[in-house]
């Protein structure tokens, strides 16, 4: 038997399958050491057949079987082709994604746990036996009972290693190993199942239909619960779930709703779990401990067989899509999974992305529409404060009049506040104010953020450190300003004007260690009065009933990307943020600041109105000719070598004019420097296309073949569809 297999190198050179003689009991999907060159490496068994194309004399046989059943399942194999298909990725790129991290070369391994297991025994004749000296010997027969096991390791610490030894020779002891799951810190929510109002149950039956269903239902509505009772019936139909969210930061609040519900059938996926936590949960999924996964956008990869529902909440969130290699996107790989088991994809959101939302008016996605709240409240109340006129009257903060009296009002009721600022540090950048030099990554062409607990100006794209200035080092001016506010100082502010108050911060930085999330939103939870101050992490899926106000600072700031999205990124976490308010019984209220109060997006968002929104924006994309109406490609070049990215850069657009000179289908094709010039000094370069809807297929097959015909070392080349982030 011939074995198929793709060795796990990461190079274009040996992205191809090779031909092994198959051992005894080969499996396709199995992990196996291959001679390769003069050394041995790992690789992935694809596919089994009878004959190979080369002489007998020339193949080589397999080593070893790594694990004797297969790391990758049938169902993985065919998305492994999709993928590269569709997404142009190297084989092994996609087969790292449906494996936990560290399995590969042996990083991690089943943590395993030395037991005792105590045979039965006569304690008198035990005891006969001892030197009457033996204390800890006379108090280890006392603490066991027969026919239990125990840890080894907690009986040395309490009685000794030589008392345990003692016994094993004996025989009264028979030691063994067994494996210990490392299970992620979760905490326990009660489970609150309710009952369904007639809406969702409506919405929970149409659910039954093998097909994408697009939930829109704005914040409080209830869609979680249609989930998991969805899930429920799926469980109980002998198949599994794939439950996804946005953030990390979402995972512990949704994953305590599950585990109340049901119990240890749940499994947690994501980059926030240490590499033995994932690997053990890995393992509970692919041998069927775990029916249901609960994740960020990794857990789409998850070893389950037999899905029964996919769910996909907050589906407009940017994070499903992945901005770096192995480049994919969460709906296109659910969407396949979906189609394969033959079950319902649900996508939720209470601002649908504008293309999902468009398909599902189209009738390619089935819609759902939960205009009300569960509970039959209002939605909070906005109120959008000119911060100009905040400066004619002669208020120069951050924080408006009524932001303060509000924020005052809602303490002293014992209530809580968030505060959101989607920009984490002190201040976004420092600058001389007598000659204008502003502080610049050496190695990125980006600006330092300055984080004042610390005292350091940061890179947030290489995370590189810089000491604080006191001095401009360019005209040694002792005059440096600090620019836009970030959480940090937000948070100071806070402490200053509330300083009894507990002031509690989740960004990136507060966010580092593995329980952190967590731990943040339990001591916010538990805590009254309180304020969290906050990024977008603080704005998608949370529930927490006593907060009745959200002030929302420094609005504007999405808007001003030269992106076309940042319309509709704004309306959305705006609308988010804004829903974390009022969800009990307990009015909301929410205080948006602006300088421009009279932006449409602002108005739309105040009336929670997305549909009017929605036609305004889908009739400025059609007019553009932007998705979905067209596709946005990105070409990216990037390499220590100024002038290596920028000719690459050269030749593949002379290329595509060549091939597109006259084609109606190329609406835009212009190379330039990327925004964000060099990261960790890599130059960057890029060329940017507008390709309508038709022959859209052949014509990115034309773009792979050109930008793969360039290829070298010293360059890396990463093609984009609809990229999240253009900078």
């Amino acid at each position: 038997m011939i074995a198929e297999v793709i060795v796990d190198i990461a190079h274009s050179q040996v992205d191809k399958v090779f031909d092994y003689i198959a051992l005894d009991n080969t499996q396709k999907g199995q992990r196996v050491l291959v001679p390769f060159g003069k050394k041995l490496i790992e690789g992935y068994v694809i596919n089994l057949k009878e004959t190979s194309l080369v002489p007998p004399e020339k193949l080589k046989k397999i080593a070893k079987h790594l694990e004797d059943y297969p790391l990758i399942l049938p169902e993985m194999l065919e998305l492994s082709d999709f993928m590269i298909k569709h997404n142009h990725l190297k084989k092994v790129d996609t087969l790292r994604l449906f494996l936990p991290s560290g399995i590969i070369k042996e990083k991690v391994k089943p943590l395993l746990k030395t037991t005792i297991l105590v045979s039965d025994f006569n304690k008198d004749e035990i005891k006969s036996s001892l030197r009457k000296n033996s204390k800890n010997q006379f108090a280890l027969l006392d603490f066991v009972k027969p026919q239990t096991v125990y840890k080894k390791g907690e009986l040395i610490q309490m009685f000794g290693a030589s008392a345990i030894e003692k016994f094993l020779e004996m025989g009264i002891f028979k030691e063994s190993k067994q494996q210990e799951l490392r299970k992620p810190e979760i905490t326990q929510k009660q489970d609150k199942t309710v009952k369904l109002n007639e809406e969702q149950q409506k919405i929970l039956e149409e659910l039954k239909i093998p097909t994408t269903h697009l939930i829109f239902g704005v914040t409080g509505s209830g869609k979680t619960e249609i989930y998991m009772h969805a899930i429920k019936r799926a469980l109980s139909e002998g198949k599994t779930a794939i439950m996804l969210v946005p953030e990390i930061g979402l995972t512990p609040q949704v994953v305590g709703l599950f585990k109340a519900r049901f119990g240890d059938d749940v499994a947690i996926l994501h980059s926030g779990l240490s590499m033995g936590e994932r690997f053990d949960e890995w393992q509970r999924i692919r041998f069927g401990q775990a029916n249901i996964v609960v994740g960020a956008r990794s857990a789409i990869f998850a070893p389950l067989q037999n899905v029964g529902i996919i769910v996909i909440d907050e589906e407009h969130d940017g994070s499903y899509k992945s901005d770096s290699n192995p480049r994919f996107y969460t709906h296109d790989i659910a969407m396949f999974r979906a189609k394969y088991n033959n079950c319902p994809l649900v996508l939720g959101s209470a601002t649908p992305c504008i293309e999902s939302f468009q398909k599902a008016k189209n009738g390619e996605f089935k819609l759902h529409k939960l205009l009300v709240r569960a509970n039959k409240k209002d939605m909070p109340k906005v109120q959008i404060v000119d911060m100009k006129q905040e400066m004619l009257a002669g208020n120069t903060g951050m924080f408006s009049r009524i932001l303060q009296s509000d924020l005052k009002d809602t303490l002293n009721s014992k209530n809580q506040a968030m505060i959101f600022c989607n920009r984490r540090g002190f201040a976004s950048y420092m600058i001389c104010k007598q000659c204008g030099w502003v502080a610049k990554c050496e190695d990125c062409d980006a600006t330092l953020v300055y984080h004042k607990d610390e005292n350091l100006l940061k890179c947030h794209f290489c995370g590189k450190r810089y000491k604080a200035l006191t001095n401009c080092p360019d005209c040694k001016s002792a005059y440096i300003k600090m620019g836009t506010i970030g959480t940090q100082r937000v948070a100071e502010e806070l402490s200053h004007l509330f300083p009894d108050v507990k002031i509690l911060r989740m960004d990136f930085d507060t966010t580092q260690n593995k329980s952190s999330h967590a731990k943040i939103l339990e001591e916010f939870s538990n805590t009254k009065p309180c304020i969290l101050v906050g990024t977008q992490m603080i704005a998608k899926g949370h529930d927490f009933p006593n907060v009745t106000l959200v002030g929302i600072v420094e609005a504007d700031m999405g808007l001003h990307y030269s992106d076309f999205r940042a319309n509709e990124r704004t309306f959305a976490l705006l609308t988010q943020v804004a829903g974390r308010a009022g969800r009990a019984d307990k009015l909301g209220k929410i205080v948006l600041q602006t300088y421009m109060p009279k932006h449409f997006v602002y108005r739309f968002m105040a009336n929670y109105d997305y549909q009017s929104f929605f036609e305004q924006e889908i009739a400025v994309r059609q007019m553009a000719k932007f998705p979905p109406f067209a596709y946005v490609v990105r070409i990216l070049l990037s390499s220590e070598k100024q002038e290596d990215a920028r000719n690459m850069t050269s030749d593949i657009k002379q290329d595509l004019d060549r091939l597109y000179k006259d084609d109606n289908n190329i609406l835009f094709c212009k190379a330039m420097k990327s925004p964000v010039s060099r990261i960790q000094n890599k130059f960057r370069y890029q060329i940017l296309l507008r390709i309508s809807t038709n022959k859209f297929d052949e014509i990115m097959d034309k773009i792979y073949e050109i930008t793969d015909k360039y290829q070298k070392p010293s360059v890396s080349t990463f093609v984009e569809i609809n990229p999240n982030n253009l900078s």
